[in-house]
């Protein structure tokens, strides 16, 4: 019987039933090619989380309090297609119940039966990707699995859009729509490119985050780090807009590749998790409070309603 709750959140507020956000563990590094420990990067994840306040001073919101289900963990690790399919499944099922779902791995493979779910279950969808690397190679390692190829299928079947991108492979150039990718060294000098992205996103977007998208100095903790990446606040800012002016459908937080000495990335991973649900909820938390107290205001005018009809007089 699962009791783990999601940063320690009460039970009344983890259930399934109630809860209008799921959170899917996929602890998979199965493809990765050079540091290994994605696989260990969900627990690292939910254990920041548990240590980390939950009250957002931006929003001025608890957004836990929409009710965060915590699920079992896709353990498939059997071969890399049996672990997409895996993520695939369970991604959709949660879908079907009208949550709001989001997806911790693991390495970036597990994407591809995220991106898949949402793909067949949204209509037009923008995938926008935050990223290092480009991942459109359609094979590698003998695996159109691989973490190297996460966001091929997407680029064939969605609207996909890059960010952040600063390393590929020269093949990757005969797949990538150069129009919609937005590489590191231009971003640097121009910050036209978050307007740029936003306009050419349909209305409901997908959101798949590499960690190593962000610079070594704030996230060293992922398989793959490379120089010269996205900071806090402007990624923050960026993903503000787009949850402000577009339908995100949900999003999966990858690359979390944590170490015993450096606690840091593990809570930028746990705190990036927390402040794109409170983008997502706010208003709705806003709403809530609104019926809350509209609820309270009608219960007090009942009380004295027989003193406003005329025939009590």
């Amino acid at each position: 019987m699962k009791t783990k709750t999601y940063a320690g959140i009460p039970e009344e507020l983890s259930k399934l039933e109630t809860s209008k956000i799921v959170l899917i563990p996929v602890p998979y590094d199965g493809t990765s090619t050079w540091q290994k420990g994605a696989d260990i990067g969900p627990d690292a994840f939910l254990n920041a989380s548990e240590n980390m306040e939950l009250y957002d001073i931006e929003t001025d919101t608890e957004v836990y309090k929409q009710g965060i289900y915590l699920a079992d963990a896709v353990t498939e690790n059997s071969s890399p297609e049996a672990m997409v399919e895996a993520v695939h499944q369970a991604t959709k099922k949660y879908i079907k119940k009208n949550k709001f779902v989001t997806i911790f791995g693991g390495e970036h493979s597990i994407s591809i039966g995220t991106i898949r779910a949402f793909n067949e279950m949204y209509e037009n969808i923008t995938v926008l990707q935050l990223d290092a690397h480009a991942d459109l190679r359609e094979s590698y390692e003998g695996s159109s699995c691989n973490h190297a190829c996460a966001v091929y299928e997407a680029s064939q079947t969605t609207n996909l859009i890059q960010v952040g991108i600063r390393s590929m492979d020269a093949i990757e150039k005969t797949v990538m729509d150069e129009d919609k990718t937005y590489f590191a060294h231009e971003m640097a000098q121009d910050d036209s490119w978050v307007d740029s992205a936003i306009d050419q996103m349909t209305e409901n977007v997908f959101i798949t985050i590499d960690l190593d998208a962000f610079d070594p100095s704030i996230m060293p903790s992922t398989g793959t780090p490379e120089p010269g990446g996205l900071l806090w606040y402007e990624t923050l800012d960026f993903l503000k807009q787009v949850f402000e002016e577009k339908n995100v459908v949900g999003f999966d937080i990858v690359e979390l590749c944590p170490n015993n000495t450096d606690k840091s990335s593990d809570f930028l991973a746990a705190k990036l998790y927390y402040k794109m649900l409170s983008y997502k909820f706010q208003n709705e938390e806003a709403e809530d409070d609104f019926e809350s107290n509209f609820n309270d205001s009608s219960n007090s005018v009942n009380k004295f309603s027989k003193y406003n009809n005329e025939d009590d007089y």
